[in-house]
């Protein structure tokens, strides 16, 4: 009989060691499972997150390509390129660890800055595009990262349910079993003893 690879001694030095063993198993289990739980929980709330930018991020792109049309129509698409500022866009992704699962947990989100000797969008329609579009952007952002984040915790929590599994299924039982039969051993062996004992103590010397 063992126990992780190690040999279980015999008696009551066994009983201990599986004993020891199957508490551990059953706290790792408890730990197991509150993990999971938590895990399971932020993921819901992460793909809420992400279905509700992804929401924003749509509308705001549909809103944007109904503004620039018109403002193409009215300025032609010279006023278009001219009203594209020089600067970019910048995103820092904030990363965050939970239950050993490291995850993106925020999105900074810079929009362009357009320097004073830059052309402004050169009528409303564009203006409003170039605002829809901003907003656009950053929803994506917000959108991929809470997608990110949801994809990273439901593998773990995959991974999480799997150990918990082969716990409660397989380890646990297994442990319960060896101990039941190290304990059936030991009440035989101390009912032997008894018996030798009174048999002893029957026919000593009178």
């Amino acid at each position: 009989m063992s126990v992780h690879g190690r040999r279980v001694p015999p008696g009551r030095a066994g009983r201990l060691r599986l004993r020891r063993s199957l508490a551990t198993a059953l706290r790792g289990a408890d730990l197991l499972e509150r993990k999971l739980r938590l895990l399971l929980d932020r993921e819901r709330a992460a793909r809420r997150a992400a279905e509700e930018a992804g929401r924003v991020w749509r509308e705001r792109l549909a809103e944007a390509d109904v503004w620039l049309v018109r403002g193409v129509l009215l300025g032609g698409e010279r006023a278009l390129a001219e009203a594209v500022p020089a600067d970019r866009a910048h995103i820092d992704v904030q990363w965050a660890t939970l239950m050993g699962v490291r995850r993106p947990a925020a999105v900074a989100w810079a929009d362009p800055v357009r320097s004073p000797a830059e052309t402004t969008p050169p009528n409303t329609a564009l203006a409003h595009a170039e605002t829809a579009y901003r907003a656009a952007v950053g929803a994506a952002a917000e959108h991929t990262v809470h997608r990110a984040a949801a994809e990273l915790l439901t593998a773990e929590a995959e991974r999480t349910r799997q150990r918990v599994r082969a716990l409660r299924r397989h380890w646990i039982p297994r442990l319960q079993q060896q101990l039941a039969a190290v304990e059936l051993g030991l009440e035989e062996a101390e009912h032997e003893e008894a018996v030798r004992r009174r048999w002893a103590a029957s026919h000593g010397p009178r």
